[in-house]
């Protein structure tokens, strides 16, 4: 007691992200259910749990009942990192209720546990699946009364045995008024989602008795290591913003001529967004924003959504990647969510302490994502970026431009007002030939150029040259209005 107040002690799942979604971990002695369709990841994740907490001094016994054989199960299992072979009848027990679920009396159930329950006295129970002692029961004869007034003895038991309880089973509908979803403490459902050639699997935390959840969907992904489930990213507060740097604290952007059309570099802390048409450097400014900050002593990670990073980005980058200075997200999995990516960003983040982030490119983000997901990148990119700001790091971001000559937007997504700078690059032809030229039209709080530079590309990086000067043979007729060019102070589009 804390107080008056009872203190419950929280147990650290052993679930990458899991903890975060719960509010801060299990509570203990709590009475769980773990629910979902067949497929879902419910045994896995219970697993994944058993194999985290268990220990001698607290022991798991892991009931099974109708569904799959323990050895079937564990011929499964074993193949997750998570598994421990050594904790086996030692911290980890398997019991097979199929000869007494299959009479059908849970009276003859509930006592065959609790007997097991008293004599190894496990911190831990799982009972799966429980969905089979509930059928089994019914058809035994067992009245709603008679399962609801089960259910409750069974939590009362694991309660009075200071163990913390989790039934598994396969349920499909959550507004079914099943007496197991009343009794249960927490109640985490698991779904999947096949769209096309995607399948999104989600997790929904419906019930946690006595602390406060992250509400909506979270998405998780299994692999060889188990479960990781991803978390949606906290926005920053006001005050976390990029803009609520210092300006005179300003980050080079490594290549030559641009800090001083932005005003004498970027401001750290800042996002910046360099939109432009394919082959027009993007991928090159972002590999030297990097590659530049691994000379000044800081460390980077990168995105690379259309090609794995190499010496397109810079010829530096690659080597800052073999030594570690430069940190690499997988993109490679099919069926991303944003929030994984940003779960992703911010552990190699804080792992190397970076403080340069690139995401190359917005439009690679966006079909790296599984398809229930595009309808709302806008929003879950705010989010993602209001996030990234709050750790301190100084953002770059790419977004491929259909360029028409005539007409300019920023991102095909609106995105262009969450950033704090933005950088365009642009074709044009003179004199018969096509030239590409860059302007800064956004710099949040800081003046900046106006100028059209021309700028080429070589086995160096890129070199910005002189202003464009006027002539007569830019596309778009009059030299006073040039490609691009609008009637506004900056001539360009915002959004």
């Amino acid at each position: 007691m804390t107080n008056g107040k009872a203190t419950i002690k929280r147990l650290q799942t052993g679930v990458p992200g899991l903890d975060e979604v719960l509010g801060g971990g299990l509570p203990e002695f709590s009475f769980n259910l773990i629910a979902g369709s067949p497929g879902s990841g419910k045994t896995t994740l219970a697993h994944q749990i058993m194999f985290a907490l268990a220990t001698p001094e607290r022991p798991a016994v892991y009931f099974t009942v109708l569904g799959e054989p323990p050895l079937k199960m564990l011929r499964y299992q074993q193949q997750f990192d998570f598994f421990d072979l050594d904790k086996l009848n030692r911290s980890v027990r398997f019991i097979n209720l199929a000869e007494d679920a299959a009479a059908g009396d849970l009276d003859k159930v509930l006592a065959r546990i609790a007997d097991e329950v008293e004599e190894r006295a496990p911190g831990l129970v799982f009972i799966d699946s429980f969905r089979s002692v509930v059928l089994a029961g019914q058809g035994g004869g067992s009245s709603f009364l008679g399962l609801q007034q089960f259910i409750q003895n069974l939590g009362v038991l694991m309660t009075s045995w200071q163990a913390t309880t989790f039934l598994i089973g396969e349920y499909f509908d959550q507004n079914d008024p099943n007496p197991v979803f009343t009794v249960a403490d927490g109640l985490l459902w698991l779904r999947q989602s096949v769209e096309r050639n995607s399948v999104v699997r989600k997790m929904e935390i419906m019930k946690m008795r006595g602390q406060p959840t992250q509400p909506g969907l979270h998405t998780f992904r299994m692999s060889g290591a188990g479960i990781r489930v991803f978390a949606p990213p906290l926005p920053a507060a006001p005050a976390e913003s990029g803009a609520a740097f210092a300006a005179e604290d300003r980050l080079r952007m490594g290549v030559p001529g641009l800090d001083e059309m932005m005003g004498g570099g970027l401001p750290r802390g800042f996002s910046l967004l360099v939109a432009g048409p394919s082959g027009s450097g993007k991928s090159i400014v972002a590999g030297a924003f990097l590659a530049e900050g691994a000379r000044s002593g800081e460390t980077g990670v990168i995105a690379a959504f259309e090609q794995r990073p190499n010496r397109s980005r810079g010829p530096a980058l690659a080597q800052l990647i073999d030594s570690g200075r430069v940190g690499v997200v997988d993109t490679r999995e099919f069926s991303l969510s944003v929030d994984e990516i940003a779960t992703l960003l911010i552990t190699e983040i804080h792992r190397l302490k970076a403080t340069r982030v690139v995401i190359d490119s917005l439009s690679g983000f966006e079909l790296a994502l599984a398809p229930t997901f595009r309808d709302d990148f806008r929003e879950t990119l705010a989010r993602m970026v209001s996030a990234l700001a709050s750790t301190g790091v100084t953002v770059l971001m790419t977004s491929e431009l259909e360029d028409r000559y005539s007409d300019l937007r920023f991102s095909p997504y609106g995105t262009a007002f969450l950033t704090d700078a933005i950088i365009v690059q642009r074709y044009i032809e003179v004199d018969s030939r096509l030239q590409r030229v860059m302007a800064v039209v956004k710099m949040r709080a800081s003046m900046h150029s106006n100028e059209l530079r021309l700028f080429e590309i070589d086995d160096e990086g890129i070199r910005i040259g002189q202003t464009l000067p006027d002539h007569e043979g830019l596309l778009g007729g009059h030299p006073s209005r040039r490609p691009g060019m609008g009637d506004g102070p900056t001539g360009m589009e915002d959004g």
